[in-house]
């Protein structure tokens, strides 16, 4: 039974039990349990493996001794294999049994976890000439009984070998492998170094060297390697432990690789073996003592006042990642409250950035002193990611870390503003495009309502209803120049003047807006320097400012206009940094109502912002408002408290180049428009063509229509005089200005009347020419005439 079970685990063997004897069944299973007792000296187990052996060979007889029963190699693992390997396992030594070809029958615990399951004895690679010795051992066991090999060597194992021929005949071996009882202490020494021992001593701060008799490094932990050779993954073995250390005026032991500014060290040294020239284990660890440490608590306080006077955060953490001191600069950064005390670096961070953090500071701590940066999301501005520097630093006291966090709001700031200047630009861009085509179609509505009200008069019963549809129209123009404005693409007329005349001219109407119940109070500083900047265009500023501040005073209040000079001393106290130092004249508008929101505050020049109910307010007041300031050369603030009230402070520069001249007005006569000559109209939109060319005919002008400039190019040549060009500045193909500049290539003293949906201010680069005139959309029959007379006078 045990050889059928035997044979069987080799690949494809049968052995038949048909026909035997019960008997003989019965002296082989006997002979199977000696053998278990001889290998385990346990008489309990023998006895149930035979019995194990007995039961199983009971239930095939009585199948039936005619038919011969055969064991596959699966059925007898499953049966005698097993349970001869539990057997084996209650041994505490290595042990296997081979069959006669020297394959594996089975093994223990613990010869598999030494060599693995599928290792036959004989084939196991031994140290020097332990390999020979066991691939010899089979014969020499089965010539003389049994084979004994001590002290060999496998790896980092030293291990007595035996060898016996075991079974029927002596055709298996048991191989027996048992512990030497000799300790090699330098070899377990460095094993434990080199291995996860050494690991985890450099992760308790300790360094570990083992150093041979003649002082070289036969193996040390990543910690000491890391100091000693100055590399994160340097590798210490086969130097010399002198050659790295040197010692300091102090007395203490450095590395070399960290120079005179680095801590001193603590060195144990610990002997293996009691000859004078032995290897030794190194044991060493920082001096808290070396450095700041022996500073005094009036020198340590020194040095916390000067650090919480540097611009950047500074924090510094102990060997164990624990804070044990962080400047103000660094506290802020973090975004902590006054009375807020973390304990750890990875208190400070959002959750999926604390493993990072800790893993960093721990390494630098224990590592060499080299520094890192990595990007982490703090707790308390969790949307986006800082930059931290983390550096391990020696010889200041029970610091081991150093953490750099820069304070970053500032430059967010910034980065909100240039956010927000961009956005504003490209809302800019669009709104001059809508406004270039909204212009176009004004232009045509306008001019026909003209048209028609030179064949009505008042009293008709459509001139009511023209006059309506012009009202309309201009108050849509209004719309689009505030767009314009915004965009700061408006045209300006700039002149020198005073605040004062300004606000003159304009407190009539805003008594009239006020109303009743909102006092309006003006008050003018002395000395006030002359600005440069539109007088219309500052109007709507300040009537704009004053709409808005009525709005806020529903239940009535005062609004106070306010103009004061204000020299440059006064603007280097306000500390603003995006007003440049200079001379300024400042126009403050102030009122008593409900305030502004500080989260609303910052949003009040964007453009279509309006907290207004609908129908009540564009959203473009403030922003037009922001477009004409900017454009001007100025500079506008708001502050604002709720329930109390809102300002708004404009500085203009103070113009030195000329005085401020008296502002006239100019008489204008309807009679002056009529005009004789021949113009050229070139303009590609149709409807704009055809009210221009109708309203300049109706004055005495013969018209000549282009619609794009290679057509009016073929007009000038066939030698037709032209007294006046008029061209859109924007055309398909050729643009306006190519087409002047071909036109004066044959006509060099053309005058030019330049119209377009654009702002001036938008084209002027594209229509930098000589003797041009421009008139923007929309424009009335009126003003297309009279600028058609004034370019004509110039001729």
């Amino acid at each position: 039974m045990a050889t059928a079970a035997f044979d069987s685990v080799t690949p494809r063997q049968r052995g038949r039990l048909g026909g035997w004897p019960g008997a003989a069944a019965l002296a082989v299973a006997v002979a199977s349990a000696a053998l278990v007792f001889w290998v385990l000296g346990d008489p309990l187990i023998a006895c149930v493996f035979l019995a194990g052996l007995v039961g199983a060979g009971a239930i095939l007889i009585a199948r039936g001794s005619a038919a011969p029963l055969i064991f596959e190699a699966d059925a007898a693992d499953g049966i005698d294999v097993a349970l001869l390997r539990a057997a084996l396992d209650a041994s505490s030594a290595g042990v296997a049994i081979t069959g006669a070809a020297g394959d594996m029958i089975a093994a223990n615990h613990c010869y598999v976890g030494w060599f693995g399951g599928d290792t036959a004895p004989q084939t196991i690679s031994a140290e020097g000439a332990g390999e020979a010795l066991m691939s010899h051992a089979p014969g020499i066991a089965r010539r003389d009984g049994s084979a004994t090999l001590p002290g060999l060597r496998f790896g980092d194992v030293t291990l007595d070998v035996t060898v016996e021929p075991v079974g029927l005949g002596g055709s298996y071996l048991l191989w027996r492998f048992t512990r030497a009882d000799d300790i090699d202490l330098v070899r377990d020494a460095g094993r434990l170094v080199t291995g996860e021992g050494g690991r985890r001593l450099g992760e308790a701060g300790l360094m570990a060297a083992l150093v041979d008799g003649e002082g070289r490094v036969i193996g040390a932990n990543a910690a000491f390697a890391a100091r000693a050779t100055g590399q994160v993954d340097g590798d210490a073995a086969g130097k010399s432990l002198v050659e790295m250390l040197f010692g300091g005026e102090d007395g203490g032991l450095r590395f070399v690789s960290e120079g005179r500014a680095a801590p001193p060290l603590h060195l144990i040294q610990i002997p293996l073996t009691d000859a004078v020239e032995t290897p030794s284990f190194f044991v060493m660890l920082d001096d808290p003592s070396g450095g700041f440490g022996r500073l005094g608590k009036e020198e340590s306080a020194s040095v916390n006042a000067l650090v919480d006077f540097l611009p950047l955060g500074l924090a510094l953490a102990n060997v164990d990642g624990r804070f044990v001191y962080m400047n103000k600069a660094f506290r802020r950064a973090a975004g902590l409250a006054r009375d807020e005390l973390p304990a750890y670096p990875g208190d400070l961070v959002v959750d999926i950035d604390k493993a990072a953090l800790s893993d960093s500071v721990r390494r630098l701590a224990r590592g060499p002193a080299t520094s890192s940066s990595i990007s982490l999301r703090l707790r308390a501005r969790p949307e986006e990611s800082v930059p931290v520097t983390i550096a391990g630093v020696r010889g200041l006291g029970e610091a081991a870390v150093i953490l750099a966090l820069k304070d970053s709001s500032e430059e967010d700031k910034l980065k909100h503003q240039v956010a927000q200047a961009t956005k504003m630009q490209a809302v800019g861009q669009l709104a001059g495009g809508v406004a270039h085509d909204f212009n176009n179609i004004l232009t045509a509505i306008i001019g026909h309502c003209d048209l028609m009200l030179m064949r009505h008069t008042p009293g008709d019963s459509d001139y009511d209803d023209i006059q309506q549809v012009r009202s309309n129209s201009n108050r849509a123009a209004g719309l689009t120049r505030q767009l314009l404005a915004f965009s700061r693409q408006q045209t300006l007329r700039p002149q020198v003047l005073q605040l004062p005349d300004v606000i003159s001219e304009v407190s009539t109407l805003l008594k009239r807006l006020m109303g009743e119940t909102v006092q309006l109070q003006v008050k003018h500083g002395r000395n006030l320097g002359s600005v440069r900047a539109d007088p219309g265009q500052l109007e709507q500023v300040v009537v704009n400012l004053a709409v808005n501040a009525r709005d806020a005073m529903p239940g009535g209040g005062t609004l106070t206009i306010q103009t004061y000079a204000m020299p440059s001393d006064e603007v280097r106290k306000l500390g603003y940094e995006f007003l440049p130092i200079g001379d300024y004249t400042a126009l403050k508008v102030i009122d008593t109502g409900t305030g502004i929101p500080a989260n609303v505050l910052p949003k009040i020049f964007e453009p279509f912002f309006t907290t207004k109910e609908v129908g009540k307010g564009t959203g473009l007041g403030l922003s037009t408002v922001y477009g004409i300031v900017k454009q001007s050369g100025g500079f506008i603030f708001a502050d604002s408290e709720e329930d109390v009230g809102t300002s708004f402070t404009i500085y203009l520069p103070v113009n030195r180049a000329e005085p401020a001249p008296t502002r006239v007005k100019r008489a204008e006569s309807a009679g002056e428009l009529w005009g004789t000559g021949t113009v050229l109209l070139v303009e590609d939109e149709a409807m704009v063509r055809a009210v221009a060319e109708r309203a300049l005919t109706r004055h005495g002008y013969t018209v000549f229509t282009a619609e794009n400039g290679e057509a009016a190019l073929e007009i000038l040549a066939r030698g037709d005089q032209i007294d006046l060009m008029i061209s859109d500045v924007v055309m398909p193909t050729m643009d306006g200005p190519t087409t002047v500049r071909e036109a004066r290539k044959s006509h060099p003293d053309l005058p030019i009347l330049f119209i377009s949906g654009y702002a001036e201010e938008q084209l002027r680069k594209s229509i930098d020419l000589e003797r041009v005139a421009f008139l923007s959309k929309p424009f009335s029959i009126q003003r297309l005439a009279e600028a058609a007379r004034d370019a004509l006078a110039q001729k």
